[in-house]
């Protein structure tokens, strides 16, 4: 039960505040007229947001060195970026949570016990629950959206994107449950579609950042062109050549990092014209962050969801 338990609980760290944001993102961007969507979207937020709360309450002195050293859970950015992105909005978000993300400590899961277990166990059943839900809206939003029903601010690409995530988390969740550990995904997969996640990233930062930017917007259809390309590789290599094309995909996304990193900061600090939330730009530097750790685990011939 000790990989149960510290598999569940940094899934939720990363997934489970990537769905309260993906929740965010959906009910700012919507006109103010769709009240029903208005408020589903945040009574999804609020879910995702007590299942983090519970999360982080859970995971102290139990979760891997590793994932709270690589930025996916927070970055140096995301307290202000929450505060301005609060600010900017109006829409309520729980800064206290990611203080206490800042106070976490690894742990050798010496502290699991019944109790926890149980705990944790209900608490994958609540994001589960959450999960299918949220699942279900994003389809609607997107039917509606293609259909010409229903406007919002978000390209139908990046509701695309956003289901896509959530049903990975889902279906971990559920290895989770029916096995107590998570299967040993097929790397060649896994690239493409973390590969993916990071060109789509690339085309929304392009497409929101302000027309005067032409230095940072041809800089981020070059790293579209890049894990398109990869892209394409991966899906047509045999395995004995996917070392070689995970040393590139690590290296491209080294320096992808590092451009959103430079984003993230720019943004936050008012120094570059954009549509783009502060939160969304610390959204996009911690998915980088995550994929950087399971090719580094790739790299080393690690399991790539084990417990390290």
């Amino acid at each position: 039960m000790k990989e149960y338990v510290t598999l569940s609980l940094e899934i939720h760290l990363f997934f489970g505040r990537i769905m309260k944001e993906h929740s965010l993102f959906l009910l700012a961007g919507f006109p103010a007229k769709e009240t029903a969507f208005i408020r589903r979207a945040d009574q999804f937020r609020e879910e995702f947001e007590e299942g983090l709360r519970r999360t982080v309450r859970l995971a102290d002195g139990i979760v891997s060195k590793s994932v709270l050293d690589s930025g996916e859970v927070v970055t140096e950015f995301t307290e202000k970026a929450e505060r301005q992105t609060k600010n900017l909005t109006g829409i309520p978000i729980d800064v206290k949570i990611t203080e206490a993300e800042e106070r976490l400590r690894a742990g050798n899961c010496g502290m699991v016990n019944r109790e926890i277990v149980h705990q944790v166990r209900m608490l994958n059943q609540q994001m589960l629950r959450s999960l299918d839900g949220l699942i279900s809206f994003k389809e609607e939003i997107l039917r509606e959206v293609t259909r010409c029903r229903l406007y919002t601010a978000n390209y139908p690409l990046l509701i695309e994107h956003i289901l896509r995530e959530a049903k990975l988390y889902r279906q971990m969740l559920l290895e989770l449950e029916q096995m107590g550990r998570i299967t040993t995904p097929d790397l060649r997969n896994l690239e493409i579609f973390w590969n993916q996640i990071m060109m789509e990233h690339a085309q929304f930062i392009r497409g929101l950042l302000d027309p005067t930017e032409c230095e940072l917007m041809e800089t981020a259809g070059g790293f579209a062109g890049d894990y398109c390309r990869l892209l394409e590789e991966a899906r047509q290599q045999d395995w004995k050549a996917m070392n070689a094309l995970t040393a590139r995909a690590l290296q491209t996304t080294k320096q992808y990092q590092q451009f959103k990193t430079a984003g993230a900061e720019g943004i936050i600090g008012c120094e570059i014209r954009s549509i783009i939330l502060p939160l969304l730009a610390d959204h996009v530097l911690r998915e980088a962050n995550h994929y950087l750790r399971i090719l580094d685990h790739a790299q080393k011939g690690r399991d790539l969801y084990g417990v390290m």
